[in-house]
């Protein structure tokens, strides 16, 4: 077993570090918010007062931070920079979502002092964090993915090599361009149908069993009351808020704008969000677009 740090504790983060410490592993863990850390304390992790202590003596690291920015002053900015304090042998994995590039400088200039540095943004959800089957995209030479693989396995199921550093940071932003417009236009259906004396859940039914089935009609249903234990049966709380998938879709523009890839849909998408957004919708869960067709 593993001694292992552990720096971000929302949403997602907490129940990762709480699913490594079932798995056997003592995790030392920081948040700048001590509330945070307490909650995951009570399951069983170790609070550190800072995250340096939490990750000089630790043999992984993993970060779960808002943006580049944070993750770039963590590791090689910040006035307590990690890459200074930690060991030489340590493998450090960031699955925050941020944008390639500072996933490939930040793991380049760990590679020239000497350290393991691999993206690895996850997939599923706070539902998927909870229940450890969260899916991995990590971008990583072969060696540092096969050192990483069975510390993810710890908190997901689907562990995937999706090619060298920021290849993670990449397909990440993909998947979610692909999420945010299947969800659009499920709710966009769902809507229609409602509006011309459809039961929104007859029709989900029917859409889940034709052609147009998707994963939002799967899984997460964006019409209130259809489907239990989802964000749109509980005013939209908790999920992924509409303010990170706004988020993530700019950084996927970012993406197709470097390499010249088309992506009308995904553009549209990105529209609708931050239209649905600037009503003072950030903070509810994404799947609450279904109200700005409402609107």
């Amino acid at each position: 077993m593993a001694v292992i740090g552990f720096i971000g504790l929302g949403n997602m983060g907490g129940p990762m570090a709480v699913n490594l410490v079932k798995a056997g592993h003592t995790v030392k863990v920081f948040d700048l918010f001590p509330e945070a850390i307490q909650k995951v304390v009570l399951e069983g992790c170790v609070a550190a007062s800072s995250a340096v202590i939490a990750a000089q003596e630790a043999d992984v690291v993993i970060s779960m931070l808002p943006s580049g920015k944070h993750v770039d002053a963590l590791y090689v900015s910040g006035e307590h920079a990690l890459f200074d304090v930690v060991k030489k042998d340590v493998l450090i994995i960031d699955s925050s979502t941020i944008d390639a590039a500072t996933a490939k400088q930040v793991s380049a200039i760990a590679a020239e002092r000497g350290l393991s540095f691999v993206d690895a943004p996850v997939s599923g959800g706070v539902a998927g964090a909870i229940a450890g089957t969260l899916a991995f995209m990590v971008g990583a030479t072969d060696a540092q993915f096969a050192r990483a693989k069975p510390i993810l396995l710890n908190m997901g199921q689907n562990i995937f090599h999706a090619g060298a550093s920021g290849a993670g940071q990449i397909a990440k932003c993909c998947n979610n361009m692909l999420l945010s417009v299947l969800m659009a236009g499920t709710a966009e259906a769902l809507n229609m149908g409602v509006e011309n004396g459809l039961d929104p859940s007859v029709l989900s039914q029917i859409m889940l069993q034709s052609s147009g089935s998707n994963w939002a009609l799967q899984k997460y249903n964006p019409y209130p009351d259809v489907m239990e234990g989802v964000p749109s049966s509980n005013n939209y709380q908790g999920g992924f808020q509409v303010d990170l998938m706004y988020k993530d879709l700019g950084l996927a523009m970012d993406i197709s704008h470097q390499s010249g890839s088309p992506t009308p849909m995904g553009s549209q998408a990105k529209s609708l969000y931050s239209m649905h957004k600037s009503k003072g919708k950030g903070r509810l869960d994404f799947s609450s677009i279904l109200q700005l067709y409402q609107d």
